[in-house]
């Protein structure tokens, strides 16, 4: 087969057009981001329900204080996600991820918007100081 100039460049042409995509392809698949799978730790948990809601509210379903909480959102029309720590297996290790997060095992603890804002008695002094409306307020 006799190849002409124009063809030899055709080649030439099309070989290094090759080459780059093969080049391109084996620089994408070096620095491809790495696939991770999503923690399903307490820890993880923690931080997703504080940094993803509105208002997350850590509680136990039988204490008064939590219901009380529960009930200060409920007077002001907000919906908090709660989490009820004795209906869940892992709350006795989400109660330990807050003793590291905020320093303490109690419940409830109320974070709004990200916030820490406390337990029940820091969340009512909250509302009566208008801390809280400042936080709710903020989108």
């Amino acid at each position: 087969m006799l190849l002409t100039k124009t063809s030899k460049s055709s080649r030439l042409c099309v070989t290094a057009s090759t080459i780059g995509v093969i080049l391109l392809t084996c620089f994408s698949l070096f620095n491809a981001p790495v696939k991770t799978v999503a923690s399903n730790s307490p820890s993880a948990f923690v931080q997703n329900a504080i940094y993803s809601n509105k208002i997350t509210i850590f509680s136990k379903s039988y204490c008064p204080y939590s219901l009380r909480a529960k009930r200060i959102f409920s007077e002001l029309r907000e919906k908090p996600f709660v989490v009820e720590l004795d209906l869940r297996d892992d709350g006795y290790q989400i109660q330990n991820v807050l003793l590291d997060l905020v320093g303490r095992r109690t419940v409830p603890q109320v974070f709004v918007n990200g916030k820490h804002v406390g337990g029940c008695d820091d969340l009512q002094v909250a509302v009566k100081n208008g801390q809280l409306q400042n936080l709710l307020s903020k989108d």
